[in-house]
């Protein structure tokens, strides 16, 4: 892909244009992220308490007994949002999901063990352990450019 940019003092307003042969991922992909809305402000629960929690601090957000609960050094907050929906406001550049029930953040990841057959040890700066489950594992080697 070649990238122009062209400087104009009578430009009032920034114009993209995208030149192309044909509708690829690639150009579905950059329409999507050129027009994405900055990531949204998530809410954690402890006891009576919310706080705003900061998507760099988050470890990791995993389903358990029916709550959603997300991981950062300062400890465990109830989420009201299901996964599906953190997925769409987290940002994708850091955040990935693992499993059905887990989203892990790539900043916080120490170390990916592939010695498992099938699966993808993740080990957390925390000290936490999970594992990438089969049907993700393809989606994980093909971030880690595997």
């Amino acid at each position: 892909m070649q990238v122009e940019i062209k400087i104009d003092d009578a430009c009032r307003e920034t114009k993209i244009i995208i030149l192309t042969d044909k509708m690829t991922e690639e150009i579905n992909s950059l329409v999507r992220k050129l027009s994405a809305e900055p990531p949204q402000v998530l809410s954690g629960f402890r006891g009576d308490t919310a706080e705003i929690l900061e998507q760099p601090d988050i470890l990791r957000i995993y389903a358990s007994s029916g709550k959603v609960l997300a991981v950062t050094e300062k400890g465990e907050y109830t989420l009201r949002l299901r996964l599906y929906e953190l997925e769409e406001r987290l940002d994708p550049k850091h955040f990935v999901r693992i499993s059905h029930s887990e989203i892990v953040n790539l900043q916080k990841v120490k170390g990916f063990d592939l010695s498992f057959t099938g699966t993808i040890c993740v080990s957390l700066s925390d000290g936490t352990v999970t594992y990438v489950s089969r049907r993700y594992v393809s989606k994980i080697r093909q971030i880690l450019g595997l």
